[in-house]
C-alpha cells in the first residue's frame, strides 16, 4: 500500500475542477426561457433575506452571492427575483452527478454545483484534456446546463483554471506552468484567502499573485501566524490534498428568520409545515429517506435550541409534519417569542417512499406522486397543504437565513 502511495504521488497529478455556471440561474432559465440575457437574482426575501446565486447579467451590477438581497435590489432594480426551487436543483445535480460517476474512477463533490476529478495515472494512456472535454460537452448535451472546467496539478490551480475560464469555458495549466499562471492574477483570486487577508496584503504592497510570490515564507509567518506557511504555499502552487471519494450527504436542513419576532403558534406551525414539506419533497426527488429529525429554535435573546427524535425511514410529509409538531410542543417555552426556526432530516439512506400497512392506501400513493410531478413541473409550493400557504408560510424560502 505505502509504495502504491508513493508511485502515486511521484506521478503527475491531473486534477479537474467542474464548476455548473450560475447553477440556480441556469436551471430556472431551462424552465423559462424568458430568463436568458436578463439579470436575475435567486434568493430570499427583500428586507432579510440574501442572494443565493445570480446571472452574469447581474454580476454586472457587483452583485454576488451572499449578498444582502436589499442591497442587490439598490444595485439593480429591474433584475428578476426568484425564490428558486430545492427540487428543480437537485435533480439537475443529481443528473451532473451520475454522468460523472459513469465516466471517471474518482471524484468529490463539494456542493450542489461543484465537483474535483482526479485523472491522475490515467494519461499514460489517454489525454487527460480530452477526457475532460468530452465530458464537458457530455453534460451539457445531457443537461442543457453550462459548465465549466479547470485541469491542472492540483486542486488550488485547478479551481483558479476553472474561474478564469468562465463563464462556460474549459482551460489547461499545462505541469511546470502554474507560478507563470497565477502569477499577474490579484491575490484575491486564491482560493480560501479572505478578505481581510488580502487587505492586510495589500498594506504591505502586495496585490498580485506574483509580489507574493517574491515574498519569504519568514515574512508572511511572522505577519500571520502558521496560516503564513498555507498563504505561501497557495501562491506557489503547492497544494497536495487529496481528493475525498464522492459520497452521499446524511442531512439536510433548512431554516427560517422571522421578520418580527413571534409567539404566534399557527404561525410557527405553517412555517414548520412549509419547511417539511420543502424537505420532504427534496428527499423524495433524490430517492431518500430519512431516520430522524430534528427542530431548531432561536429565542429573541439569540439563545438557541434544539430537539431531535429517531424515526422509522420515511420522506412522506404525512408521518413527518405530526412528528415535527410534536418536537415543537416540547422544545418551545411558550411564553418566549421566536426568532429563528428550523428543521434538519438526518441519518439519510437511499429508497423510495414506503408503503405503511396501517395507515397508506393506493391513492395516498398515487396523491404523492401526483404532487411531486406538479411541483417539479411548476416550482415548489405550486400544490402544497392549506396551512403552508397561510401567511407567513407562503414567504418561506430555503435561502433566507
Amino acid at each position: 500500500m505505502l509504495i502504491l502511495l508513493a508511485l502515486y504521488m511521484e506521478q503527475q497529478r491531473h486534477i479537474v475542477h467542474i464548476d455548473l455556471d450560475s447553477f440556480f440561474v441556469s436551471v430556472e432559465r431551462k424552465f423559462n426561457s424568458s430568463l436568458i440575457g436578463k439579470p436575475v437574482l435567486i434568493g430570499g426575501s427583500a428586507d432579510r433575506g440574501v442572494v443565493a446565486s445570480c446571472s452574469y447579467e447581474a454580476r454586472e451590477f457587483g452583485i454576488h452571492s451572499a449578498m444582502p438581497m436589499r442591497t442587490a435590489i439598490k444595485l439593480c432594480p429591474h433584475a428578476t427575483i426568484i425564490k428558486g426551487s430545492y427540487g428543480r436543483y437537485s435533480e439537475a445535480s443529481q443528473q451532473v452527478t451520475q454522468i460523472i460517476e459513469k465516466a471517471v474512477p474518482l471524484f468529490q463533490k463539494t456542493s450542489i454545483d461543484e465537483f474535483y476529478i482526479d485523472l491522475t495515472g490515467m494519461d499514460r494512456f489517454y489525454n487527460c484534456y480530452q477526457i475532460a472535454s468530452d465530458l464537458r460537452q457530455k453534460v451539457i448535451k445531457d443537461t442543457g446546463l453550462p459548465i465549466s472546467f479547470g485541469l491542472a496539478s492540483n486542486k488550488t490551480v485547478a479551481k483558479m483554471a476553472t474561474n478564469q475560464a468562465k463563464p462556460n469555458g474549459q482551460l489547461f495549466v499545462e505541469h511546470g506552468k502554474e507560478k507563470a499562471f497565477m502569477a499577474p492574477l490579484s491575490i484575491s483570486k486564491i482560493p480560501m484567502l479572505g478578505e481581510k487577508t488580502c487587505q492586510k496584503l495589500y498594506q504591505y504592497g502586495i496585490e498580485k499573485i506574483a509580489d507574493l510570490q517574491r515574498v519569504e515564507l519568514r515574512f508572511l509567518q511572522t505577519v500571520f501566524g502558521q496560516a503564513g506557511k498555507f498563504i505561501w504555499e497557495k501562491a506557489n502552487a503547492i497544494d497536495n490534498s487529496e481528493i475525498i471519494p464522492y459520497s452521499e450527504r446524511r442531512s439536510i436542513s433548512t431554516e427560517h428568520t422571522f421578520h418580527h419576532n413571534t409567539a404566534n403558534k399557527q404561525a410557527l406551525e405553517s412555517i414548520l409545515v412549509s419547511m417539511t414539506e420543502e424537505l420532504a419533497f427534496k428527499l423524495r426527488s433524490e430517492n431518500k429517506r430519512s431516520g430522524c429529525l430534528a427542530i431548531k429554535i432561536r429565542y429573541a435573546n439569540f439563545e438557541t435550541h434544539t430537539m431531535q427524535e429517531k424515526i422509522t425511514l420515511t420522506s412522506a410529509d404525512h408521518i413527518l409534519i405530526p412528528g415535527i409538531k410534536n418536537l415543537l410542543a416540547r422544545a418551545w417555552n411558550h411564553s418566549r417569542p421566536i426568532r429563528l426556526i428550523g428543521v434538519r432530516l438526518s441519518q439519510l439512506c437511499g429508497g423510495n417512499y414506503q408503503i405503511n400497512l396501517f395507515e397508506d392506501n393506493e391513492a395516498k400513493i398515487k396523491l404523492y406522486h401526483a404532487l411531486d410531478k406538479i411541483n417539479f413541473r411548476y416550482g415548489n409550493k405550486t400544490v402544497c397543504r392549506a396551512i403552508g400557504m397561510e401567511i407567513g408560510a407562503r414567504n418561506f424560502n430555503p435561502f433566507e437565513k
